[in-house]
């Protein structure tokens, strides 16, 4: 096992506010992994620290098996493409790309014209003009086409539009089978991604509360559904993550559920089905009480 990343005890302070609490993880080298939470949970913070743009209060960042921060042999194997990119005033589309293989070493300009056809992606105009889809556009192909050994997306496609996101995930997928390396999602739509998705992280208020195989993930929760009197008979002393009612039905989400208790559930007549990624983590972030809640 080669770890890429390594994250001991992370914490980064601003202020009296941690925008990172004590994170430990780390990554093994190949795979599209998911860092995922809602706006403002530390995911930036995170990716800033990772590629040594911020100094982390306390803890210890190794990437490569080395520190990041002002560190050339690594930062030269790493690309990372943000949605709030700066670029000089001056420089159009085309000047991105052609300084990229300035700091790209496996960049494929081939590849870099494909999409720049694809996302239909202006070069002539200065970039400080270009909509926000339009600059996401050039983000994502510098970020596909540097082939980088360890790629970090840090939510530069949110800008594009549902169709032009697709296109995003379906080129990073085909690509990454014809040139495997280490990518690392960050975003907040997570259904959109999950089918990508290897592992997956969750920061929530800058603490990591989920790190877990993806598929492990999926399987983890179940929705029961059925009469109220039935689900909560079974559900009894079993961790519940979600639950609701309408009128004299219930349905009620609960973790660790083992194939004999699938067997059990249906033979006692309730309706399983499974949780979406989506689902899962919003509900284990306290997207949802998990006290009752009355729809009628």
């Amino acid at each position: 096992m080669t770890l890429i990343v390594e994250v001991e005890s992370l914490t980064k302070r601003f202020g009296k506010v941690s925008a990172v609490d004590d994170v430990s993880f780390a990554l093994e080298a190949g795979g599209i992994h998911g860092l995922l939470g809602r706006n403002g949970a530390g995911k930036t913070t995170v990716m800033q620290l990772l590629t040594g743009q911020d100094f982390a209060t306390s803890g210890a960042v190794r990437v490569f098996g080395e520190s990041p921060v002002e560190n050339a042999s690594v930062l030269g194997r790493v690309c990372f493409i943000k949605e709030s990119q700066a670029y000089p005033d001056s420089f159009k589309g085309k000047h991105v790309l052609k300084s990229a293989p300035w700091f790209f070493p496996n960049w494929d300009q081939a590849f870099a014209d494909k999409l720049v056809a694809d996302f239909k992606a202006p070069l002539d105009r200065p970039m400080k003009k270009l909509s926000r889809g339009q600059r996401s556009a050039i983000g994502v192909i510098v970020g596909l086409a540097s082939r980088a050994e360890l790629t970090y997306f840090d939510e530069p496609y949110a800008g594009l539009d549902a169709v032009a996101r697709h296109r995003f995930y379906d080129h990073l997928l085909t690509d990454y089978s014809v040139h495997p390396r280490t990518v690392v999602l960050s975003t907040h739509l997570i259904d959109e991604a999950s089918d990508l998705l290897q592992r997956v992280l969750v920061i929530d208020e800058g603490k990591l509360v989920i790190d877990a195989d993806a598929d492990e993930l999926r399987a983890s929760a179940t929705t029961l559904a059925g009469k109220t009197a039935d689900v909560e008979a079974f559900v009894a002393g079993r961790e519940v993550l979600d639950r609701s009612r309408l009128g004299g039905l219930a349905s009620v989400t609960v973790a660790g559920l083992s194939d004999a208790d699938r067997g059990a559930a249906a033979s006692a007549g309730l309706e399983l089905s499974a949780v979406s990624l989506q689902e899962l983590i919003v509900r284990r972030t306290g997207g949802t009480d998990e006290s009752e809640r009355n729809v009628a």
